[in-house]
Order: C-alpha cells, then structure tokens, then sequence
C-alpha cells in the first residue's frame, strides 16, 4: 500500500513541477514570445525572502494552468533580468502577449497575488 501512495505523490511532485519552469539558460525573451500570458520570479540562491516566495508562487501556478510561471536566477541569466526592472529581490513580472504589463517586488503573497489576478483577470 506505501508503494502506491509513493507513486501517487511523485506523480503529484511532477505535475507541480511542470506548472513552474525555472531557467537552465538564458531565454526568459523566448518563452515571453511563445506564451500569451508570462509570470516570473526573479530571485538568487543566496536570497532568504526569495526562498519564502517560491512555494506561494507555484501555489499560484496550481491555480492558474494556462499561464506560464517561470523562476529566473537574476544573477545567472543577465538578459533574462533586462526585461523588467530588477532592483531587488525577489522581483515578479507580468508579461502578456510578448510585452512587459507590470512587476512588483514583495515577500507578501497578497501583493503578489493581486499581481497575478491582474494579468489574469482573476
């Protein structure tokens, strides 16, 4: 019986891991074109509230499937960065139809919240 809870709860990991992509390269412009509606965290290993923010922001992609969540070392990935203004961290940017719409930068989730209802008309 543990064997197929243990399957259930992988399947579950995946399926969270997928709705959140973080960078491996230096292409956060790529998947602005390629997606209609854009949210990304950008944060750096070394940053303590970043860390706090990361569980709400993929809570956030669970209840928002259409849209692409996206993590962006802002340290590692220089023209990543450059599409929004990133000053602090962790910063969250809203892009929609290719175009930059809005960021803030906040460790409280209702901040962020309202930023994700706004590019999503929730």
């Amino acid at each position: 019986m543990n064997s197929n809870w243990d399957l259930g709860f992988a399947f579950l990991e995946f399926k969270i891991d997928i709705m959140v992509k973080e960078l491996e390269q230096d292409n956060l412009q790529q998947l602005v074109s390629d997606n209609d509606t854009v949210i990304v965290q950008y944060s750096a290993s070394w940053c303590g509230n970043c860390r706090i923010m990361k569980p709400k922001f993929k809570k956030l992609a669970t209840e928002n499937k259409n849209v692409a969540f996206v993590i962006a070392d802002a340290e590692k990935f220089p023209e990543s960065r450059k599409l929004a203004t990133v000053d602090n961290l962790p910063t969250f940017a809203t892009f929609k139809n290719g175009a930059f719409v809005n960021q803030v930068q906040t460790n409280k989730f209702e901040v962020l919240k309202n930023l994700v209802d706004e590019v999503t008309s929730n």
